[in-house]
C-alpha cells in the first residue's frame, strides 16, 4: 500500500524502546566518553590525508577556510542532530529521527545511505591505515610481501621511493577491521577505554604538530593565500574553496556517529548534545590550526598527490627523531576512527532490523557482551571486501556525499518536527528555527554540488540497490506497518 512509504514511527514507541525495559544495550558511556568518542571519529585520515591535497589541488593556503566552511555546515546540521539525540536517544542516527518525522521511505533511504558514510568511511581510513603502516615498517627496514599490501587497482609509492603496483589484496587493511570488529563484540565500554587512549594519544600529537611547527613558518608559502582561479571550477579561486571544503568534509565525518550510541549512553539527554557539539567544536579549533601550520612550514604545490602531507610538512622542522612518533600517532588516530565508524554501522542496522526492515539476524544480540554482534560479523566481511580490493580514492568521496545527503535530512526532520509536534519535550533545543535547519540543507547542497559528477553516479546506483532491498524485503517485513 502507497500509505506505508510515508508511514511514520510514534515518537512515544521509541521512548519505550530507549527506556530500561526496552533497551537490551548497556548504558556503559559517559558524556565524556562520548566527546571522546566524536573526536575518536573524527580526527582521522582526513586532517593527516587530505589536508594535503585539498590545498594542493583546490584551496591553497586558503585551505583553512575550506575547514572552516565545511565547519559552519557541519555546526548547522550539529545543532540539529543535537535536538533530535537529546528527544530521541535511541540508536539509528538520522534513520531513527527520519523514521519519526518523514516517513519509513526516507527512512530506508538514510539508513542505507548511512552505509556509505560508516561502512565505506571505515574502509577507507582503514586503506590509509595500511599506507603508514607501510612507512613505518620500512623505516625499520621491514617491506612485507608487495602481493599482500596493495589492491590489484592501484600502486602504492613509499617515501624512500619505493613502488608497488603488483599487489593481489591489501590485507593489512583487512586485518585492522578485523581486529577492531572483533573488539566491538566484546562491548562499547572497553572499547570506549581503547578510544579515549587512542584519543589522548593523537590530540597531543596534533598539538605538538602545532606547536613545534609555528616557530617554522614561512610567511611566504602563503603567498598568494587565494591562488586564482585557472579557468577550472575545482582549481582554486573562492570555487576552490568551496571544493576544498567539500573534500576536507570527509575528515568531519564521525561528529554525528555519537548519535548512534545513544542507547548505551548513561545520560542520554545531557550527554548527547555534550558529545555531538563538543567534539565539534574541539576538532574545528584543531583543524584550522593544524592546516594554518602545514600550509606555513610546505609550499602548497608540494602536497600534490602527496599521501602523508602531515610527514612531509613535519621534515621542515628539523626534529626527525619525532617522525616516527608522528606515524604512529596517525596509526592511533586511524584506529580510533575505524573503531567509531564500524560501531556507527552496527546500530544503524540494529535499529533497522528491530523496525522489521532488514532480517532479525542483524539485531540479535550477544548473551554474555549485550552487542549486536552477528551485525558486526557482518560488517567486518563486507567493510573488509572494500578494504581489500577498493582504491582509496574511489571510497572517499562516496563517503562524503552520502554523509552531505544524511545532513541535509536530520535538518528537514527538525524543522518538520518543529510544526508537526511542539508539545515533545526537548533537552536541547536547536536555536533559530527554521533558519538553522535551512541553512544546514544549503550548506550541504553546496558542497554536495561541489564534488565531482562520478560522485553523483555512485550514489544514485546505491540508493537503486537499496530500493530493490526495500521492495523485495523491507516494505513487506515492516513491523510497524502489520501493527497499523
Amino acid at each position: 500500500m502507497a500509505n506505508q512509504l510515508w508511514i511514520k514511527k510514534p515518537i512515544e514507541k521509541l521512548m519505550l524502546e530507549s527506556s530500561g525495559e526496552g533497551n537490551q544495550l548497556k548504558r556503559s558511556l559517559s558524556s565524556t566518553s562520548l566527546i571522546a568518542l566524536g573526536i575518536g571519529a573524527i580526527i582521522g585520515a582526513g586532517l593527516f590525508s587530505l589536508t594535503g591535497i585539498a590545498a594542493a589541488e583546490h584551496a591553497g593556503p586558503a585551505v583553512t577556510i575550506s575547514f572552516i566552511l565545511a565547519a559552519v555546515g557541519c555546526g548547522f546540521a550539529g545543532l540539529c542532530y543535537a535536538e533530535f539525540a537529546s528527544m530521541i536517544p535511541i540508536a539509528g542516527s538520522a534513520y531513527t529521527y527520519s523514521y519519526a518525522t518523514m516517513g519509513e521511505f526516507v527512512a530506508w533511504i538514510i539508513g542505507w545511505d548511512l552505509v556509505l558514510e560508516y561502512a565505506l568511511g571505515a574502509a577507507t581510513v582503514s586503506v590509509s591505515w595500511s599506507r603508514y603502516l607501510l612507512e613505518f615498517l620500512s623505516s625499520f627496514g621491514i617491506h612485507l610481501p608487495t602481493q599482500l599490501v596493495c589492491s590489484p587497482f592501484e600502486v602504492v609509492k613509499l617515501s624512500d621511493g619505493t613502488v608497488i603496483d603488483n599487489g593481489l589484496v591489501n590485507l593489512p587493511a583487512i586485518l585492522i577491521i578485523w581486529v577492531l570488529s572483533l573488539l566491538l563484540i566484546r562491548g562499547t565500554q572497553g572499547s570506549a577505554f581503547l578510544n579515549n587512549i587512542l584519543v589522548c594519544v593523537k590530540v597531543a600529537v596534533v598539538l605538538i604538530f602545532i606547536a613545534l611547527g609555528w616557530s617554522h613558518i614561512d610567511p611566504q608559502n602563503y603567498i598568494p593565500y587565494i591562488p586564482a582561479n585557472t579557468g577550472n571550477y575545482e582549481n582554486f579561486g573562492w570555487s576552490g574553496i568551496a571544493t576544498g571544503a567539500a573534500v576536507v568534509f570527509f575528515a568531519f565525518i564521525g561528529f554525528d556517529a555519537v548519535s548512534t550510541a545513544a542507547q548505551e549512553a548513561k545520560n542520554p539527554q545531557k550527554g548527547m548534545p555534550i558529545g555531538i557539539l563538543g567534539s565539534l567544536v574541539v576538532c574545528t579549533i584543531l583543524y584550522v590550526l593544524f592546516a594554518h601550520v602545514m600550509t606555513g612550514l610546505v609550499k602548497y604545490t608540494e602536497f600534490a598527490n602527496d599521501a602523508k602531507p602531515a610527514a612531509t610538512a613535519f621534515a621542515k622542522t628539523g626534529y626527525d627523531t619525532l617522525q616516527t612518533g608522528l606515524v604512529i600517532a596517525i596509526l592511533a588516530g586511524y584506529t580510533s576512527v575505524m573503531l567509531v565508524m564500524l560501531l556507527g554501522q552496527s546500530r544503524v542496522f540494529y535499529s533497522m532490523s528491530k523496525d522489521g526492515l532488514l532480517p532479525k539476524f542483524f539485531s540479535a544480540v550477544h548473551p554474555k557482551f549485550s552487542t549486536p554482534w552477528k551485525t558486526n560479523l557482518f560488517f567486518m566481511l563486507f567493510v573488509s571486501i572494500f578494504s581489500g580490493f577498493v582504491p582509496v580514492s574511489d571510497l572517499g568521496h562516496m563517503v562524503s556525499i552520502g554523509t552531505l545527503f544524511a545532513f541535509c535530512l536530520v535538518c528537514v526532520g527538525v524543522w518538520m518536527l518543529r510544526i508537526k509536534r511542539p508539545d515533545l519535550k526537548r533537552s536541547f533545543r536547536t536555536p533559530l528555527v527554521p533558519f538553522v535547519p535551512i541553512m544546514g540543507i544549503v550548506v550541504c547542497l553546496y558542497l554536495m554540488y561541489s564534488l565531482p559528477i562520478e560522485s553523483w553516479y555512485r550514489l544514485a546506483i546505491w540508493l537503486a540497490l537499496g530500493l530493490a532491498v526495500y521492495f523485495g524485503y523491507g516494505k513487506k517485513n515492516s513491523k510497524l506497518a502489520s501493527e497499523e
